[in-house]
């Protein structure tokens, strides 16, 4: 099969044949449609993460199932599904207890083992992990869930558990965020989006927020404080620095709520955070780390019944060779909304 392999961390990657995967033990090979490229895909071709190379990344997919393995009992060859980015073993307390974006033996395709930039994907533990992918959704809406649109629903639904007329602010206007303002704003919340891309807040606004703050210097703290008096409810760090989650925790009132998204790779030393703030008034800090499978149902059905709309996050189609040029340079990338790769083209 052809696809996107990175022989060592931050070399040029290279579009070019490898060994087809065969479906794991209780697993299955999944023929990739469509996968999403992230800013996880640039810290794993980085050497952010522990990855065995040479290596293929891409890890938010959707496409056909084309082998069964023994042990499947829920999946067969042509089924039409997606998976979350944290694969469990299906095994452990959480996993049977629904959280398997936990599972001390997660498997994640693209970091764990060779991911989706390619023509072809083996995926562990099926009968845990695949989602249905309804006849309605595109491929390529399916693939925008498995890490940012999830990733965003469950930080907010899940772990913030916002409600109506609260007010969110959203550091980062990458595909996390933008996913955040469309579920925010399904919830009856009101947001505040804060990024550097004038053309991602276009987006942002375009998708419901009320508010925008471009991080040209200002003091966004105090930007947001103008705009919502007191700080938000909520606040999400969708980018994963130093900078973006001090914003976002001074971006809250008093008792409110930081969901840590974006990582935070210890590159330059473990990033300071303003925990006199987080101390002296009470704010909960709250990690989030995708969505398990056995959560899908809830925010599929939304898609479904039109509440929530990610069709609309969903920018750019490009082929593996594009792919494997744009890698790179993904975390300087001043698109707008999120980029497809189609392994077809």
């Amino acid at each position: 099969m052809r696809a996107v392999v990175v022989d060592a961390a931050g070399s040029r990657p290279w579009v070019r044949d490898v060994p087809r995967p065969s479906a794991p033990a209780g697993g299955v090979v999944v023929r990739v449609v469509a996968t999403g490229m992230c800013r996880s895909d640039w810290h794993a071709w980085a050497g952010h993460d522990e990855i065995a190379f040479p290596h293929v990344p891409g890890h938010e997919l959707a496409g056909e199932v084309v082998e069964v393995a023994a042990g499947v009992a829920r999946w067969s060859v042509g089924d039409r599904v997606t998976v979350p980015f944290v694969c469990g073993c299906g095994r452990c307390e959480w996993c049977r207890g629904g959280n398997a974006q936990v599972c001390p033996d997660q498997q994640q395709p693209g970091f764990t083992h060779w991911g989706s930039f390619a023509e072809h994907v083996a995926l562990h533990a099926a009968d845990t992990n695949l989602v249905a992918v309804p006849d309605q959704v595109t491929y390529a809406t399916a693939a925008s869930l498995g890490c940012r649109f999830a990733t965003a629903y469950r930080a907010l639904v899940g772990r913030a558990r916002i409600t109506p007329g609260q007010w969110v602010t959203v550091v980062g206007a990458g595909g996390v965020g933008l996913s955040a303002v469309l579920v925010a704003r399904a919830h009856g919340a009101h947001v505040v989006v804060v990024d550097r891309n004038p053309r991602a807040l276009a987006l942002a606004a375009e998708l419901g927020a009320e508010h925008t703050v471009l991080a040209d210097g200002t003091d966004v703290p105090a930007a947001v404080r103008d705009l919502v008096a007191g700080g938000t409810d909520v606040a999400i760090d969708a980018v994963g620095s130093e900078q973006t989650c001090a914003d976002a925790v001074l971006s809250l009132r008093r008792q409110g709520r930081l969901v840590q998204v974006g990582l935070l790779p210890p590159v330059g030393g473990h990033p300071r955070v303003p925990m006199e703030r987080v101390i002296g008034w009470e704010i909960d800090v709250l990690g989030s780390h995708g969505m398990a499978a056995a959560d899908y149902p809830a925010m599929m059905a939304l898609i479904e019944a039109g509440t929530l709309q990610p069709h609309r996050l969903v920018g750019r189609t490009i082929g593996l060779e594009e792919a494997a040029a744009l890698l790179p340079r993904f975390d300087r990338a001043e698109s707008a909304g999120i980029t497809i790769v189609d392994p077809s083209r």
